[in-house]
C-alpha cells in the first residue's frame, strides 16, 4: 500500500534573465567596446558548443554568432563535450540537435572534428590533448554554464575551465584530466589543462552563464581570457548561492521521474542527492535517503545512463534504453565506473516503489517520508508525502496545491509524472 501524497511549490525568489538576445547583445557590445576590440575581418572564430541543456544556449550561440558576423568574423560551432556522444562526430551533433543547437538556428556551420592532438604537458606534467580543429581558428569564444560539479568541489568547478579541459579534449582529453584529476585533484588539474590550451589559441571571450534554481537563466556575463581564472570563482560562489535543494535533509524514498545527460552531467545532480560516488571525494553529509528510484531517462541522452548507478532501484524501461558502450566510455572516461552500475532492475514503475518501500524494514507505509521530483534540475515543484507535509507545513516556504490523494497509476503500472 502506497502512502498519501501532495502537490507543493518551493517559495523562492530568483532573478530570471526575460530576454536573453537582448541582454547577450547588450554584454557584448560593451564587452569589445571596454576592450577595443573593433573588427574580426576575416578571422575564424570558434564557439563552443556542450551536451548540456542549458537555459536558451540555442539563442546565446546565436547571439554570439551574430556578434561574430557583426565584426566581420566567420563564426562555427565546435563540439565541446569531452567523451559524450559515443565519443564520435555525429553521435555528439546529435546531442547538439536535441538541444536545438543547429547550424540553422544558430548561423554557423559546426566543425564536424573531434579528433585530437597532444600540444605538451602542464607545469605538474599532465599530457594536454585538444581537438585539433581548434588550433587552425584564429580565435575562440568560450561559453558554458557556470555550476556545482558533480563529482568535486573547488574554487572552480563546472564551467569555462572545465568547457576548455574536458570539453574541447574530445574522448583522450576527457580520460587523461580525469584520470590526473583522480590522483591529483580536479581543481589543479582542470586550471593547468586548460592553461596549457589557452596558451595555444587566442580567446575572444568567455560567456559566463548562472542559472536559478528553475533552470532558468538569471545572469550571464562576458569576459576576456585573461580574467577567466580570477572571474570564474567568484560567478561560481554567485551561482551556488542561486542552487535549491530537496526541502528536507532525511528522506526514506526518492523518486526521480527522469534522469539524463541534458540536466546534469551524471544524469542526477549528486549535490542534490547526497551521493557522488567517486574515489577519493568525499561524500556529502546530507542529504541522507535511504532508496533511490529511476524511473526514467530522457530522449536527449541517447541511453548514456552516467549517474544510474547512484540509484538503489530502476525500472525496465530505463534498462532497455541503455546504450551500454556509450555509457561505458563516459564512466570509464570521467573515472566513476561506479556511477554506470546498474542498480535493481523492476518490471514496473509500481513494482520499483514497491520495492523500495518494502526494502526500508519495519516502518509502516503512512509514516514514510517520500519526495516524488520530475528531475534534481526541476524542483519547482513536486509530490511529498504526509509525514513531511506536516513538518515543511510551518515553515512558510511552500504553497500546499490541491488535496492529499493516492499516487495515480495506469493500468500497466506507470506511475504519473510530477
Amino acid at each position: 500500500m502506497f502512502p498519501q501524497m501532495v502537490r507543493i511549490r518551493q517559495i523562492i525568489e530568483s532573478p530570471c534573465v526575460l530576454d536573453t538576445p537582448s541582454v547577450m547583445s547588450e554584454n557584448l557590445q560593451k564587452y569589445a567596446q571596454s576592450i577595443g576590440l573593433n573588427s574580426l575581418a576575416g578571422k575564424k572564430i570558434g564557439i563552443t558548443a556542450g551536451s548540456r541543456g542549458i537555459d536558451s544556449i540555442p539563442l546565446i550561440l546565436r547571439s554570439i554568432a551574430d556578434f561574430v558576423k557583426e565584426l566581420e568574423g566567420c563564426p562555427f560551432l565546435i563540439p565541446a563535450m569531452g567523451s559524450h556522444g559515443g565519443a564520435n562526430v555525429n553521435g555528439q551533433i546529435e546531442i547538439l540537435n536535441d538541444l536545438g543547437i543547429t547550424e540553422k538556428a544558430v548561423g554557423a556551420p559546426i566543425i564536424r572534428n573531434i579528433e585530437t592532438t597532444l600540444i605538451g604537458n602542464t607545469e605538474t606534467g599532465v599530457p594536454v590533448h585538444i581537438n585539433r580543429a581548434v588550433l587552425e581558428l584564429d580565435g575562440l569564444i568560450v561559453a558554458n554554464r557556470i555550476k556545482s560539479h558533480t563529482d568535486f568541489e573547488g574554487k572552480i568547478e563546472s564551467g569555462i575551465c572545465k568547457m576548455f579541459a574536458i570539453g574541447l579534449g574530445s574522448y583522450q582529453g576527457a580520460l587523461t584530466t580525469h584520470s590526473y584529476a583522480l590522483t591529483r585533484g580536479y581543481e589543479e588539474t582542470i586550471i593547468g589543462v586548460a592553461s596549457k590550451m589557452m596558451e595555444k589559441v587566442p580567446v575572444i571571450a568567455a560567456v559566463g552563464i548562472l542559472e536559478n534554481w528553475k533552470g532558468k537563466t538569471a545572469r550571464i556575463e562576458v569576459f576576456s581570457g585573461s580574467e577567466i581564472f580570477s572571474k570564474e570563482p567568484l560567478l561560481l560562489i554567485e551561482a551556488k548561492q542561486l542552487m535549491v535543494k530537496l526541502p528536507v535533509d532525511k528522506i526514506d524514498v526518492l523518486i526521480i521521474d527522469e534522469i539524463g545527460k541534458n540536466i546534469s552531467g551524471t544524469g542526477m545532480d549528486t549535490k542534490v542527492v547526497g551521493r557522488i560516488m567517486v574515489r577519493g571525494q568525499k561524500e556529502p553529509v546530507k542529504p541522507v535517503i535511504s532508496r533511490i528510484v529511476v524511473i526514467d531517462t530522457t530522449p536527449e541522452s541517447h541511453g548514456n545512463v552516467l549517474g544510474i548507478g547512484l540509484a538503489d532501484i530502476t525500472t525496465k524501461k530505463v534498462f532497455e534504453k541503455i546504450d551500454f558502450n556509450s555509457t561505458a566510455l563516459n564512466a570509464i572516461s570521467s573515472m566513476s565506473p561506479e556511477q554506470g552500475r546498474i542498480p535493481v532492475v523492476m518490471n514496473s514503475d509500481k513494482d520499483a516503489l514497491n520495492a523500495a518501500l518494502s526494502s526500508l524494514g519495519a516502518i509502516n507505509s503512512d509514516e514514510s517520508r517520500i519526495i516524488h521530483i520530475r528531475n534534481t534540475s526541476c524542483m519547482d515543484e513536486m509530490e511529498i508525502s504526509l509525514p513531511l507535509l506536516a513538518e515543511l507545513s510551518s515553515r512558510g516556504s511552500i504553497n500546499v496545491l490541491g488535496s492529499p490523494s493516492s499516487m495515480q497509476f495506469s493500468p500497466d503500472g506507470t506511475l504519473v509524472r510530477i
